[in-house]
């Protein structure tokens, strides 16, 4: 089964990581998709640029309006995603608590449906 995981963090706080930090954990969540890949788990990842870069779009009466930045105002902030592929939800998390994003934020676990089987 598909699972989206989710990656949140606050954007003041990693942009307040010492360079060597950052670097590491960079280093590390590289080394990591790796060992997802190898290990037959990974679907594919990306990093999103920060909030101030976003913009939210609603229709509403057949007209749309647009808004800076996200939608939600939150502390974390959606930085990327993970898809991965997991025998279950409890392999999910597994997988999910050895992301390195998990370290500085946190990771939401969401199972993918088909919308043509739901």
């Amino acid at each position: 089964m598909k699972y989206l995981c989710l990656v949140y963090h606050i954007e003041e706080e990693l942009e307040a990581l010492p360079p060597e930090e950052y670097n590491a954990l960079v280093a590390d969540t590289l080394a990591h998709g790796e060992e997802l890949r190898q290990s037959g788990h990974f679907i594919s990842a990306s990093v999103l640029e920060y909030v101030g870069e976003a913009a939210t779009v609603r229709v509403r009466n057949g007209r749309a309006s647009v808004t800076d930045g996200p939608f939600a105002e939150t502390k974390e902030q959606l930085g990327g995603y993970i898809l991965i592929e997991a025998e279950d939800l409890n392999e999910a998390i597994r997988l999910a608590s050895q992301m390195p994003p998990a370290r500085t934020g946190s990771i939401e676990i969401r199972p993918i449906t088909d919308l043509g089987t739901r």
